[in-house]
């Protein structure tokens, strides 16, 4: 294949963690080295969900994918791959030759417990030596770890299910984050003195536990970002909805959002829904709501400012 020269970060990729930042930052370097450009290789759906018959809940839809790969590290050459029994079967020799045919590949990076080709037989070790035996360049990262637990795509999951989101950030290295266009809701929150937009998560995505988290919200076309409160849920204080919504009220904000695409950042989980037995009980809780975010963003700045002036105090030292 002409084009440029590739090298490839292998992995699915599943929320961009700070594991997943250690492969690509990897080929990244490796494409300095070889004047290649980086790329990043995944699949449209995780190989489980075919391998073994069961539905795995994605921590990302595959835009958020794409676009934290891009944001984040600066990568614009996404690899996306369409996962079937064609591709569930395929010999893993098989599977690195076309990879470095097809894609003009000149170097490729794994995690140590990558498997790959039919019945997961191709690992790090067999990827090594083909690698050396096609004449291309090759790099194994080792696990990554956060107070002793390994850092992976699975406990992640599990942060999240279980509404640990400030947990589940420290093992991303980023907030998690939900992207949509803001839909037409039913003005509910407008009718109470909080407006918000209203987003859906994408099918096949991990919802938060319902309930009102401290968030901050990206607009399309800002720079800055705004800090809000949102509600993940069903809204059964006001007769309930059919399908699971993200709404959010943007501190301090008024302007017509409806049609833009906007990024949520999840932050921290402030309470779990519940039915209140008046629309005043639930008005007078967000209230509160707001006031808690409020002060969450608060104490946030303050360590953020501390972190800044321990850091740079450090860097005066070392320069003395």
């Amino acid at each position: 294949m002409t084009g440029p020269k590739r090298v490839v970060a292998l992995g699915f990729f599943d929320g961009i963690h700070i594991g997943h930042a250690a492969l690509i930052n990897k080929a990244k370097e490796m494409a300095g080295r070889l004047g290649a450009e980086p790329a990043v290789l995944t699949f449209d759906m995780h190989p489980d969900t075919l391998v073994k018959g069961v539905e795995v809940k994605l921590i990302n839809s595959p835009f958020d994918r794409k676009d934290i790969i891009r944001r984040l590290f600066g990568v614009t050459d996404i690899i996306f791959i369409h996962f079937d029994e064609k591709m569930m079967k395929m010999p893993w020799e098989e599977f690195i030759d076309r990879l470095v045919a097809d894609f003009n590949v000149c170097g490729l990076v794994a995690g140590h417990d990558f498997r790959f080709g039919y019945k997961g037989m191709g690992n790090t070790d067999l990827l090594t030596e083909k690698s050396a035996a096609l004449g291309i360049g090759c790099e194994i990262i080792p696990e990554v770890s956060v107070d002793g637990i390994v850092v992976s795509s699975t406990h992640i999951r599990k942060l999240i299910s279980e509404g640990d989101i400030e947990g589940a950030n420290r093992f991303l290295g980023h907030p998690h984050v939900l992207t949509d266009v803001v839909c037409h809701g039913h003005k509910f929150g407008t009718s109470m003195g909080f407006p918000t937009i209203n987003m859906r998560f994408t099918e096949g995505v991990i919802i938060p536990p319902y309930g009102v988290y401290a968030t901050r919200v990206q607009i399309q076309g800002e720079s800055r970002k705004r800090l809000s409160v949102t509600n993940v849920g069903v809204r059964p204080t006001l007769g309930g909805i059919d399908a699971v919504s993200a709404e959010s009220y943007i501190l301090d904000y008024s302007g017509d959002l409806y049609g833009q695409r906007v990024r949520v950042e999840f932050l921290k989980m402030l309470r779990p829904e519940r039915k209140f037995e008046s629309v005043e009980g639930l008005k007078a809780q967000i209230d509160r709501d707001v006031a808690a975010a409020r002060e969450y963003f608060k104490k946030a700045g303050k360590k953020r400012k501390a972190a800044h002036e321990t850091k740079r105090l450090e860097a005066a030292a070392v320069n003395t």
